[in-house]
């Protein structure tokens, strides 16, 4: 673990995905040639354009009967004029909740045909829509894209805008409690100046919001929603000729729209340096610079970007090298590039150790910065930062959907740049980037005065508190416009055909199991260790995870340092982690530097230094990062919930780490973890590659199959008996002051053997709390709108089932929430069980779903060793077709009753307790006033 992985950061990275790929051949132990790997990069589309000018693009990839459907409108915040800033992300809202001839949420729709990776994002430059979707649903999937674009506005009434209103009123409150939230607007604010495009945020003014009236809203969409605005790709299983007559046939008839001509803009230059300094809940100071530079079209983005990388981007930087590992005046460094249609900002922070004069990091930033910026990086750092990049982008083109698929990196050239291969080009320049082009845009760019915003402990101004609007479900329905267009039906659907997995063994006796992806020519490769979480005793909470961050902290051959540089050089990403029930190493690794990939994985696995240096400040880093983690709501409540729910002394049932305990953790206790439990007969390997195991598996062998295990006795892990639940519900109140959401977790175990058929109880569940139609997010969030999202949801891990609600809320709403949820959850299980609208739904997503769950090679590594650890076949995921067909509303709804308990929930709630306590008395539940753990 590099830099500051307990904390979140404040800066939001901005990535481009790449796309299909062949592997060439390499000498062994050299990595390939960054120009080699650029020049295979490669996604083959046709394009044509439909006579409203709507453009269509079409890229085949036939490894999985799934096609990904993308639409992005070239709308986004910066086009908003004054007084409507905010309507392109209501709209992202509002082309959810239906159009003419799909009344009622789209996501029902995406439910019934299996549809994965859906959703809709709004950015300054432009608002897309996306999903993936079996072959046979396309047809169905361009009815429904095409009815929102053309037939929207009959749908559109006052119910449904004063609904989503309130939804993205809670979206901000959401943002806006996190510690730290409220530094976008003082960072766009003060870097863009009044009347640029980028002035003000997405999320936009709520005043703005309840100020528009319903014309308003309407005019906005036919002035910039037509299909002359629009790009649309297909990407997956299917052709050209396939796609032409059914897109014709969908949108032809929409009528082109006004032409939406993105707002221009120039990038600002501040006059003098400014400095902001703010106050929240944050566990030390963090010290962030911004300098407006170019946008996504400039010839200077790569350099700019590869220099955000040598900086503080990379593992290796020289702000981690130098302010977090060797000075450690800094618990974590960081440097981006963000780049937006018309101008970027690039960015530099510091998060301040605790102690530590913040004037001091402040002035060895500028030291590190003004020496970088006169020098320049070395070609090493340069190339270093280049393959990372190149190697990151070919890791996304697995997907052909998603945020970052082939499709999105198409659709986004031709939106931003009116060329679908722009990313070729992208690419071509980032592999002819020289030192020189870095220092020169770094010399012209980060010498002109910045935004300094400090961040620092504190109390945080007083919240100026979103009108929350009054939801009225009875209108959502007045003045719908229904409209006359034939849903077409859905075609024949392909079953999951789940790859072979092999089992085979080292001559050490090592188990290996392996599947074959062709994909892209990446492998990779878990070694699981049967610790985790659970091998910590209750004295020493936190043990496993930092043992295992250690280890690619440095081998007794390699600095931490050098560690990140060789994974650099090599394209390949080494990294442990730990779980509740298995502690993992995992290398991914672009195939062709396969072998010296494997030589840094034995390394790390095998000859860990526990260097005091590295355990010193990773213990700094785990402390600083706990008490962030007091800091936020929902994380205080999680961190307190394994207590709750199964006792200070079981294996599960504690935080991820106690303070006190990490305190006192020397060298000799994490080799004594390393000899007990990281050890051959401990481990099992899991492998997904190109390459077929006739060829990997020799390069296991002679890295690992004479590896013996040590003369210390093989840890053992005791579960003691796990407690029974609550027979009566009660609330844990942690009092955070002045926050405007109140985060709602709520717990209990279920009476399921992990091991058992889970099915019928997940199955179940998606109805109650597991997707976005569920009973307790529809109510919360589609029909009263005090939520952004509720969610309940039940995770198998070795030895139990706990089943948890989640729900962040209006502090205002507090008690009508719970007393809600409760609600929901005791009809649910009584007298509005499950219905066979819902049944059929459910089950037909669940099935229709399986091909594109498993799309990637990470998502099948991730099956196989969740299919070990609970000891099921390797065909199981074939078997759940059948097994959800033969579920019935009855089987259903017994599951349901018999494992889930209303009065079994313990209620943690956080949030500003002078304003929720008196909500909450009213519920008739004894209340518990805890501190966070």
């Amino acid at each position: 673990m590099h830099g500051f992985g307990r904390v979140a950061l404040l800066v939001a990275a901005t990535s481009l995905t790449a796309p299909a790929l062949s592997a060439p051949t390499l000498a062994p132990g050299k990595s390939v040639p960054i120009p080699t790997l650029v020049r295979q990069v490669s996604i083959p589309h046709s394009s044509f354009k439909l006579a409203n000018g709507l453009t269509v693009i079409v890229h085949e990839d036939h490894k999985a009967p799934v096609v990904s459907v993308a639409v992005w409108y070239n709308v986004g915040s910066k086009d908003e004029p004054k007084g409507k800033t905010g309507f392109a992300h209501l709209f992202e809202h509002l082309m959810f909740n239906g159009s003419e001839n799909l009344p009622g949420d789209y996501f029902t729709y995406l439910q019934q045909v299996g549809a994965t990776d859906y959703n809709g994002t709004t950015s300054y430059d432009r608002t897309n829509y996306f999903e993936s979707v079996p072959t046979g649903a396309l047809e169905r999937a361009l009815f429904m894209e095409s009815d929102r674009m053309g037939h929207l506005l009959g749908a559109v009434t006052q119910g449904v805008i004063d609904n989503q209103r309130g939804v993205v009123q809670n979206e901000k409150r959401q943002g806006d409690s996190r510690p730290g939230g409220l530094v976008q607007y003082e960072l766009f604010g003060k870097l863009f100046p009044p009347g640029h495009p980028y002035h003000h945020t997405t999320i936009g003014s709520m005043a703005d919001l309840d100020a528009a009236s319903l014309e308003d809203v309407k005019q906005w969409f036919r002035d910039r929603y037509g299909p002359n605005n629009a790009v649309l790709v297909l990407a997956g299983d299917v052709t050209e000729a396939q796609a032409r007559p059914l897109v014709e046939k969908y949108f032809g008839a929409i009528p082109a729209g006004p032409v939406n001509h993105p707002a221009m803009a120039s990038v600002p230059r501040l006059t003098k340096p400014v400095s902001v300094a703010m106050k929240d809940h944050v566990a030390m100071t963090i010290i962030q610079r911004y300098w407006p530079v170019p946008g996504l079209l400039d010839k200077q983005l790569a350099a700019l970007d590869i220099g955000a990388s040598v900086l503080g981007g990379l593992a290796s930087s020289r702000l981690d090298k130098m302010l977090v590992r060797n000075e450690k005046i800094a618990v974590a460094v960081s440097a981006s590039l963000s780049p937006l249609q018309r101008a970027g900002m690039f960015n530099v922070s510091a998060y301040v150790t605790p102690g530590v004069d913040p004037a001091k990091v402040s002035k060895r930033l500028d030291q590190i910065m003004a020496d970088y910026i006169a020098k320049g990086p070395t070609k090493d750092e340069v190339q270093r930062a280049v393959m990372s990049e190149v190697s990151g982008r070919i890791r996304g083109l697995e997907k052909v959907g998603g945020f970052s698929g082939k499709g999105q990196t198409l659709a986004e050239g031709q939106v931003y740049a009116g060329d679908s291969d722009f990313y070729k080009k992208t690419l071509a320049t980032y592999a002819a980037i020289t030192p020189e082009a870095v220092r020169t845009a770094m010399q012209q760019w980060l010498r002109r005065p910045a935004l300094t915003i400090t961040l620092a402990p504190g109390e945080r101004p007083a919240y100026d508190e979103a009108k929350t609007a009054e939801v009225k479900p009875a209108p959502k329905e007045a003045g719908v416009v229904k409209g006359n267009r034939q849903i077409p039906p859905v075609g024949q659907l392909a079953a999951l055909d789940f790859p072979p997995i092999v089992h085979t063994q080292l001559s050490n006796g090592m188990p290996v199991v392996y599947a074959q992806r062709t994909t892209v020519p990446v492998t990779q490769i878990s070694m699981s260790f049967d610790a985790g979480s659970a091998s910590d005793s209750p004295q020493q909470r936190g043990l496993a995870s930092m043992a295992m961050d250690l280890l690619d902290e440095g081998t007794s051959k390699l600095t931490s340092q050098e560690v990140a540089e060789t994974e650099e050089r090599l394209g390949a990403d080494v990294s442990a982690t730990n779980a509740g029930d298995r502690s993992y190493v995992m290398l991914n690794a672009l195939t062709p530097n396969l072998a010296p990939s494997l030589d840094l994985m034995d390394d790390v696995v095998k000859d860990a230094a526990f260097r005091d240096d590295d355990i010193a400040r990773l213990r700094t880093q785990w402390l600083t990062g706990i008490a962030q983690e007091q800091k936020d709501p929902t994380r205080v409540a999680n961190r307190l919930l394994p207590t709750v729910l199964y006792g200070a002394n079981h294996p599960y049932g504690g935080p991820p780490g106690d303070p006190k305990a990490i305190e006192k953790f020397s060298r000799a206790d994490f080799v004594n973890f390393e000899q007990r439990w990281l050890r051959p007969d401990a481990a099992k390997i899991f492998i997904v590659s190109d390459k077929p195991l006739a060829e990997v598996q020799p390069l296991l062998e002679a890295r690992f199959g004479k590896w013996a295990p040590p003369a210390t006795p093989k840890g053992v892990k005791t579960f003691i008996a796990t407690p029974a639940r609550a027979t009566a519900p009660k609330i844990l109140l942690i009092d955070r002051p002045g926050s405007p959401q109140s985060s709602i977790v709520g717990g209990q175990l279920l009476p399921i053997d992990p091991r058992a058929d889970v099915v019928p109880f997940d199955t179940a569940n998606d109805v109650l709390g597991g997707t976005f139609l569920s009973r307790l997010n529809m109510d919360l969030r589609e029909t009263k709108g005090w939520s952004y999202g509720v969610s309940g949801d039940s995770s198998v891990v070795e030895h139990a089932v706990p089943y948890v609600v989640s729900a962040p809320v209006q502090a205002d709403r507090t008690g009508e929430a719970l007393a809600a949820m409760n609600a929901d959850i005791v009809s649910f299980l009584t007298t509005k069980g499950i219905t066979e609208e819902e049944r059929d739904r459910t089950i037909a997503n669940n099935i229709n779903r399986l091909p594109g769950q498993f799309e990637t090679a990470g998502s099948l590594l991730s099956a196989m060793m969740s299919m070990d650890v609970l000891k099921r076949p390797d065909n199981y995921y074939e078997t759940l077709a059948a097994r959800y067909r033969a579920q019935t509303v009855a089987s259903l709804d017994q599951a349901a009753r018999a494992a889930l308990d209303p009065k079994g929930f313990t209620w943690i709630v956080v949030g500003d307790a002078a304003k929720i306590r008196p909500q909450l008395d009213k519920l008739g539940m004894p209340i518990e006033v805890v501190e966070a753990p």
